[in-house]
């Protein structure tokens, strides 16, 4: 069975006891949260919601706060002398999907 989530404005499809990292929300590392659900496959019917499945839950576990790698922006104009270096680290949070009801 898997079902496909959204959060942090992305969608993934996950499947029970999978880690997976996505953008950090307001919890602490072993909270456990629930995911808004947009899809659910695997045994007998696919239910699809519009937008989101209604009584579908997937519930997940707060492994750890992480972040990602540094990105460097770089900005340039040609010949006119303008160049702006800037960097970024995103905050993410590894998930352990747990339960997916449905």
């Amino acid at each position: 069975m898997f079902a496909v989530i959204r959060t942090g404005g992305k969608q993934y499809k996950v499947a029970k006891d999978e880690l997976l990292e996505v953008e950090r929300v307001d919890a602490k590392a072993g909270d456990k949260i629930e995911l808004p659900v947009l899809m659910i496959g695997g045994e007998g019917a696919t239910k699809i919601g519009a937008p989101l499945v209604e009584g579908a839950s997937v519930k997940a576990e707060i492994v750890e706060m992480t972040r990602g790698p540094k990105l460097t922006v770089f900005k340039k104009k040609r010949r006119q002398n303008y160049r702006r270096k800037n960097g970024h680290r995103q905050d993410l949070m590894l998930v352990k999907i747990v339960e997916i009801a449905g």
